[in-house]
């Protein structure tokens, strides 16, 4: 049986003559191009493509069978056309986990806007920054933070570009001084964050292509992202915290931007679902709803 997002991938690196096009095109990752291929060649028992670290080509099996493939996606996407529910019939239960901070602060205006829109779903939230396990927990979709290879599940991309940074309340800064450099760090008090049992005390910079990274200390840490948000608003110290949590306190002059001259690490926020066919309209529409907010923010 073949997957439909597999001979999707399938037709869009033939086209392209690149796994990592193909990947970008959709919002997924390049490993999960190569997964979708293998799977192919493993039940065609055909090699589809003749890979080198510098080129890609179509085996005379997979020139073969492109057309085959391509007819199929056609047939596939006009029999999804005719069952596809309409907007405003998006009804049933929708399983959302989020990160604590974002999720309370950014997104659940968003999600409540969401609902209203679509009266007849209902949406379970839950508010966590441990990392849900999509497969095992009983969610339907969860954002997520940070880089991931994983191939087994699909990434949606939501704010590819966003990064930490650094801040503080106008008040710390009036009693502290603004740091110029990220080796002033050291000295000033770092509230950090747990997670899954490691404590994130480095914090990395870079500034005209050089990097720098510095060990922090500081008298308060938590597993709660939501928790150092509200320290440092209230002048407890410094906080690295992804821009997306912040942005609206730096608009309202609750926190304060330090050190711009130097750009934190990148921390993306993807949407994760178990498999392309739980992409139902409702996630669909809800990835849209969430991605057009960060966009807002990041143009602000």
């Amino acid at each position: 049986m073949f997957r439909l997002e597999d001979l999707t991938l399938f037709v869009r690196a033939a086209a392209l003559n690149s796994f990592s096009d193909a990947a970008r095109e959709v919002g997924v990752q390049p490993a999960q191009v190569s997964s979708a291929i293998k799977r192919l060649e493993s039940t065609l028992a055909i090699r589809l493509f003749a890979r080198s670290t510098r080129s890609l080509r179509l085996t005379p099996e997979g020139e073969v069978w492109l057309p085959y493939a391509r007819q199929m996606l056609d047939v596939m996407h006009a029999g999804l056309q005719k069952i596809q529910t309409p907007e405003d019939e998006v009804s049933g239960t929708l399983q959302i986990a989020v990160p604590s901070d974002l999720g309370r602060n950014l997104l659940l205006p968003v999600f409540q806007s969401f609902r209203r829109r679509y009266p007849a779903l209902r949406l379970r939230i839950f508010f966590s920054d441990q990392v849900t396990d999509v497969f095992k927990d009983p969610v339907d979709v969860a954002f997520r933070y940070g880089n991931t290879e994983d191939a087994s599940y699909i990434a949606l991309p939501v704010a590819p570009g966003n990064r930490r940074v650094l801040v503080a309340s106008p008040q710390w800064v009036e009693h502290n001084g603004a740091p110029q450099t990220p080796d002033e760090l050291t000295q000033l008090n770092a509230m950090t964050f747990v997670l899954r049992g490691r404590l994130h005390d480095r914090w990395t910079f870079t500034r005209n292509g050089e990097v720098s990274s510095v060990q922090v200390n500081g008298t308060i840490m938590s597993d709660d992202a939501e928790v150092i948000r509200r320290l440092a608003i209230a002048g407890e110290g410094v906080a690295y915290k992804s821009w997306l949590d912040v942005s609206e306190d730096v608009r309202d002059g609750r926190l304060q931007l330090l050190m711009p001259d130097y750009q934190g690490e990148k921390v993306p926020l993807n949407m994760i679902c178990p498999h392309r066919k739980q992409l139902s309209t409702a996630v669909r529409l809800l990835h849209d709803a969430v991605k057009t907010r960060c966009e807002m923010l990041a143009q602000s």
